[in-house]
């Protein structure tokens, strides 16, 4: 049975969709060689089992594909794990209705240099999926990406918001096909550690830092971050300066028509020093941050019951995924908190993957078509860990009523969004491990009382790049 969506109350609590329809100003954001082939292993997973959902039906109207008879269609992806498992789901039942066989293609962040050597080689694959704007943009720009077909365009016209659609459009012309989107403005926590400890569920920035020290005075390290991967304290900057600079300055630091010199800035990671300053409220302290992967940030959250290595992790609905390679269920044991408010709204910052055809060939344009319909998006979202921008999707076919109302939230706020600001921005500066905003934002979480020296880097790393 379904039940009702109302404010809940206690340690559960959280009306995302309330939260997020009265916030108003969601960000959208987006959300690592060789080749595998896939094997038979489609089917739909059980999306009832463990939750209240009811069953999932057909979408009223299957997607035409033509048959393409043994063509073999190569994607390029960062996913891995779970992540790259349930994709290969989507990609198997495109073989079972075309006729093709496709082979995934693990790629590396950042994509746009692994599509460069590939393409180099004389070896693209037909389509990548990309996790960024600029991503598209720069494919664009380098003649890589190839206009999506009629079928795909039409599919987008009957299932996305026009706000999607331009996403993944360059100067007027459709390239890209958001297939998977993401909500990263969640805290996820577990259940048991905040009984043990007594603590409540915050919605100020202020009231979080009292629940992370309650929690740390119970024995658990209160926050989990994955900081080896350098976009996860992108995110974290990124709600806190939303949130606290407001809509205006966001878009004008991701335009860089104002420095990272800039006050706004220099609040933001005020503000996000006064968790990463205080090596009790960090699980392993900076150092061990520092050295813990995002899926691991997850796992270590919801493993050692009442007694765990993190009692809570800031990050997207994809959360899900990780969470379900524990005994943990979500709901009951892992629950979801919106990110805090840190001026006078809770922000809102999501996000995306494209599909981009680097191939004018039928196998591509179908996979595209196939990948903007309502058919595909259902068998992610039965899967958990997923959340679609297709309103066409019955939102029966997600698992639990935590991601129901999270992606009800998503398609419910249309257009009214913003792009992540490390996505927009060139992924010299925003998207590549080791260097701009990712290495200047691990600097700081090792030494966060120096703000005017993370300033400094972060300005002199993003004026090389948009230069460049």
């Amino acid at each position: 049975m379904r039940t009702t969506r109302t404010t809940r109350t206690n340690h559960g609590a959280l009306d995302i969709r309330r939260t997020v329809l009265g916030t108003r100003r969601a960000a959208v954001a987006i959300v690592a060689a060789g080749a595998v082939a896939l094997t038979g292993c489609g089917g739909d997973t059980d999306d009832g089992k463990g939750s209240d959902a009811p069953a999932s039906e057909e979408p009223a109207a299957s997607v035409q594909l033509p048959g393409l008879n043994g063509e073999k269609i190569e994607v390029a992806a960062v996913w891995t794990g779970p992540e790259q498992e349930n994709f290969t789901k989507v990609l198997t039942e495109f073989e079972k209705r075309t006729g093709a066989t496709v082979t995934f293609v693990p790629a590396q962040d950042p994509i746009v240099n692994f599509l460069g050597t590939k393409i180099a080689g004389g070896s693209p694959p037909d389509v990548a999926m990309l996790p960024q704007v600029g991503a598209i943009q720069q494919a664009v720009a380098k003649k890589w990406a190839k206009p999506a077909g009629a079928e795909a365009k039409a599919q987008l016209a009957k299932n996305y918001s026009k706000g999607w659609q331009d996403l993944g459009a360059v100067d007027g012309t459709q390239y890209g096909v958001y297939f998977k989107a993401a909500n990263k403005s969640l805290v996820w926590y577990n259940n048991a550690a905040f009984e043990n400890a007594g603590a409540t569920v915050p919605k100020t920035w202020k009231e979080f830092l009292t629940t992370a020290e309650t929690i740390s005075a119970s024995g658990v390290p209160p926050v989990s971050v994955g900081g080896a991967d350098g976009w996860t304290l992108t995110d974290w900057f990124e709600n806190i300066y939303l949130s606290q600079a407001g809509p205006e300055k966001y878009d004008q630091l991701a335009q860089h028509k104002i420095k990272w010199t800039d006050g706004s800035v220099r609040d933001a990671l005020t503000t996000l020093g006064q968790l990463f300053g205080k090596p009790s409220l960090i699980s392993g302290g900076a150092d061990g941050a520092l050295q813990t992967e995002f899926p691991a940030s997850v796992t270590q959250t919801f493993t050692g019951g009442d007694q765990p290595a993190g009692a809570m992790v800031f990050e997207g609905d994809f959360v899900g995924v990780n969470i379900a390679q524990t005994d943990a269920e979500i709901g009951t044991d892992a629950k979801v908190f919106p990110f805090p408010a840190v001026g006078s709204d809770s922000p809102v910052v999501t996000g995306g993957d494209a599909a981009v055809a680097l191939k004018d060939t039928p196998g591509a344009q179908a996979l595209l078509t196939f990948l903007a319909s309502a058919d595909a998006a259902k068998i992610w979202a039965e899967a958990g860990g997923f959340v679609s921008p297709n309103k066409s999707l019955d939102l029966a076919a997600y698992p639990n009523d935590v991601q129901r109302d999270i992606a009800e939230a998503l398609i419910a706020a249309g257009d009214d969004f913003r792009f992540d600001m490390s996505d927009q921005m060139p992924q010299s500066f925003g998207g590549t491990p080791g260097q701009g905003e990712w290495k200047a934002l691990q600097d700081f979480l090792k030494n966060p009382k120096d703000v005017a020296g993370a300033q400094q880097k972060l300005e002199s790393a993003a004026a090389k790049a948009y230069q460049s």
